[in-house]
């Protein structure tokens, strides 16, 4: 039982934080290049208007809000387990 409410609570958070950084990793190759990062295409615009920033949990709310939901059932599990006799 604690196994798996390690694994509930860490993996969640590891899958989001990586996908974060990999959105971020687009945009900035996109700037770096001189282009605009377009967040709701996902695409790099070279046309040189400019797109507003537009926040990855505003784009993804499923993977956040059910990411974090596991990860604190994650945490109940885990307390569950600790507390479970021998």
């Amino acid at each position: 039982m604690l196994r798996l409410g390690l694994i509930l609570l860490v993996v969640p958070a590891v899958l989001l934080m990586a996908g974060y950084m990999f959105d971020l990793s687009l945009a900035d190759a996109c700037l770096d290049q001189g282009g605009s990062w377009n967040y709701l295409t996902t695409e790099c615009d070279d046309a040189g208007k400019d797109h507003p920033f537009v926040p990855f949990m505003v784009r993804h709310p499923l993977w956040v809000n059910g990411g974090m939901l596991l990860s604190v059932v994650g945490l109940l599990i885990c307390m569950a387990g600790l507390y479970r006799r021998r």
